[in-house]
């Protein structure tokens, strides 16, 4: 297998070569890969099943330790694929409270950040398009 990312590649049953695939890929491409899935009601409104995960937004926990819970997004860390929600904090053995890292699959976003003019225009074109 080749070191370099390929663009071309389409996709593999091997589990190998698509974390492969998810570690090589520059950041541009990274960035779609961290989209979530949108509420009901913002589905409807958007006519998208989901978007880019952004600061700020309000999401829903689904899955692990804090399942149900919700919160706003503080941090997206592109590289490594994960992202910090604020109410979603482990302590630490010293009493410290550390951001949790968790993957957008096991999130749902109740709430959109739209101070950002142009992520606003993308949002209104998915229903155009569609």
């Amino acid at each position: 297998m080749k070191n370099e990312f390929s663009k071309n590649w389409i996709s593999s049953s091997s589990p190998r070569k698509q974390r492969k695939y998810r570690a090589n890929a520059p950041i541009n491409i990274k960035r779609k890969m961290l989209s979530v899935h949108l509420s009901k009601e913002l589905r409807e409104q958007y006519k998208t099943r989901n978007i880019a995960i952004r600061k700020g937004d309000t999401v829903l926990i689904m899955r692990g330790k804090f399942k149900g819970t919700e919160g706003k997004i503080d941090k997206v860390y592109t590289k490594q694929l994960v992202v910090s929600v604020d109410s979603a904090k482990n302590t630490t053995k010293k009493g410290n409270k550390v951001p949790l890292k968790i993957r957008p699959s096991a999130l749902l976003i109740k709430d959109i950040n739209i101070s950002d003019n142009k992520r606003m225009e993308k949002l209104k074109s998915y229903g155009k398009t569609r």
